[in-house]
């Protein structure tokens, strides 16, 4: 009866992790670029018991299993639906691909954010002051900014009837996105999960393309994390059930007279 109480709590334990990643998605609903979290769920091991009748004085073997346990909490990194701000330094990346960014260790991260800034340098960075790489960097009396498909970016100089060639982004994939490890702030990096980053253009094959004025919303679908989040609780409650029944027959048990 025992196991009864450990499995009961095994489910109790990977639907609270279940709640506590829903809400984390509810909660970033807005978020530009945010990727919603799920929870992937295995079997726990199984064990054989042997025992044996008090009636047919025989044994009997079957096996048992020891609840459940949660595998990894990943991202899913389908793409958000665009929001149009019609701002010139937003971007968003439609299709396979991140930002590469470069970390003030001097690490790299990946994002798909794409609400960028320009700093005291003229250089293009992410709205926390992450610098983009390959690094961009307008002229000083820049007056417009361009950014096409493929990620070629020109900027409007005065006096100067041609546009000036400021360079082009350039973006990374992986072989397994879902395994990158998230850092927060809408950045991720490379795991052995996920394989190492593959560089390349926008528009290129296996790449997306870039579209100005608009941003990535949040892939959070209000509707399906509602119904996850009753389907969890429910979950939840029914294994809090099977713990007090287990224990009321712990207790008939241990109150039981000769």
């Amino acid at each position: 009866m025992l196991d009864s109480l450990y499995i009961a709590a095994t489910g109790m334990q990977a639907q609270q992790l279940n709640v506590d990643t829903i809400s984390n998605n509810l909660a970033n609903v807005n978020t530009t670029g945010y990727k919603r979290g799920r929870v992937s769920f295995q079997d726990l091991l199984y064990r054989e018991v042997i025992r044996t009748s008090p009636l047919l004085g025989a044994e009997a073997a079957a096996r048992f299993g020891a609840g459940v346990g949660a595998t990894d909490t990943t991202k899913s990194f389908a793409d958000g639906d665009l929001r149009k701000t019609d701002g010139l330094l937003d971007v968003a990346i439609r299709g396979a691909g991140f930002f590469e960014v470069q970390l003030p260790d001097g690490s790299r991260a990946f994002t798909r954010a794409g609400a960028l800034q320009v700093n005291k340098d003229n250089v293009l960075t992410t709205g926390d002051g992450l610098v983009v790489m390959p690094m961009l960097q307008l002229p000083a009396e820049a007056t417009g900014i361009t950014v096409d498909s493929t990620g070629h970016v020109t900027a409007a100089v005065p006096g100067d009837t041609n546009a000036v060639d400021v360079g082009q982004f350039e973006l990374a994939r992986f072989v397994n996105a879902a395994g990158l490890a998230a850092l927060g702030a809408n950045l991720y990096s490379a795991t052995d999960k996920s394989g190492e980053p593959l560089s390349g253009k926008p528009g290129e094959p296996g790449f997306g393309t870039l579209t100005q004025g608009f941003l990535e919303a949040s892939n959070v679908k209000l509707v399906d994390e509602l119904i996850g989040l009753v389907i969890a609780q429910r979950g939840f409650e029914v294994n809090a059930k099977a713990a007090q029944a287990a224990d009321e027959l712990l207790s008939l048990i241990n109150n039981l007279r000769r």
